[in-house]
């Protein structure tokens, strides 16, 4: 049974939706328009209060999904067998539909019982983006900020050892029923998100239809650019975040490319706030994750 057949769907609850054109500010759905960021200075300091635990939290944060240790195969040997696949033809840009009865991926965890094959996703994007675009500096641990908001590593690793979910992920209907999302026409026929008259992001980086189809990338070296894919999902976020010369080295340019995905200082504050716990193995305080 195909993906878009299978009843019923997993659903993001949050609404964090990147449009092309404009952004919708909360939480799960992820795909683009540059914010402008004015005095990105300003910016850059508005980040560093959200991280310093000043604005609290009434929700703490869920723990990640602990796998037993499996002595093989390695994250190391999946990440780099992944990165180093051919990136050189246009890949085709689908969701693929697959048989259900798959089994999670069984690959050691990441940090602080990070999904395993999500870390491996992670650290391939950032190999190949480090020879793609190199003046960028991705680092995996920016990409899993965002894999943390946006669909909590694909429901906590709920997806097999390809990097492909075992339920597809969903955010909900732009129809504009939710308060805080603006209504998205549909853009792709339903083609990649099953869905006619509205469109709703999709994948575990939450991307909108239209914004996947113009960054779509290829993570796994298979010629295809699904959005459901974690290892084609990860690249492409790190393609979307750096595109437009940006330097993730750089604060003010790391909270503008993140303010792509949502335009709201706390969805900075929560990534950036992610990023740094998952780079140094110290997990985030309530006061550092403020509501989106």
């Amino acid at each position: 049974m195909g993906r878009h057949r299978k009843p019923p769907t997993a659903t993001v609850r949050r609404s964090s939706v990147i449009a092309l054109t404009g952004l919708v500010p909360a939480g799960l759905v992820a795909v683009g328009a540059t914010a402008d960021m004015g005095d990105t200075n300003l910016v850059a300091a508005s980040v560093l209060q959200h991280l310093s635990g000043n604005e609290p939290d009434d929700q703490a944060p869920r723990t990640e999904a602990v796998a037993e240790p499996e002595p093989e195969p390695t994250v190391e040997y999946v990440a780099n067998a992944m990165a180093q696949q051919g990136h050189t033809a246009p890949p085709i840009v689908k969701t693929v539909a697959l048989p259900d009865g798959r089994e999670p991926a069984a690959l050691p965890p990441g940090p602080l019982g990070m999904p395993g094959v999500a870390f491996a996703a992670y650290q391939s994007a950032e190999h190949t983006l480090a020879a793609e675009n190199p003046d960028c500096g991705m680092p995996w641990y920016m990409l899993a900020g965002i894999g943390r908001v946006e669909s909590t590593h694909a429901f906590g690793g709920k997806a097999d050892a390809d990097g492909n979910p075992l339920t597809p992920v969903y955010g909900p209907v732009l129809d504009g029923s939710l308060a805080g999302n603006h209504v998205v026409n549909d853009s792709d026929g339903g083609e990649l998100d099953g869905l006619a008259g509205y469109d709703r992001a999709i994948g575990p980086m939450q991307f909108l239809p239209e914004t996947w189809k113009q960054y779509g990338a290829d993570g796994n070296g298979d010629g295809i650019a699904d959005p459901q894919n974690l290892f084609d999902a990860a690249l492409t976020a790190g393609k979307y975040l750096c595109h437009g010369g940006l330097n993730m080295h750089d604060l003010a340019q790391q909270t503008k490319a993140i303010l792509r995905y949502n335009n709201s200082m706390a969805y900075v504050a929560n990534v950036m706030a992610w990023a740094t716990s998952y780079s140094s193995g110290i997990a985030p305080q309530p006061g550092q994750l403020p509501r989106i």
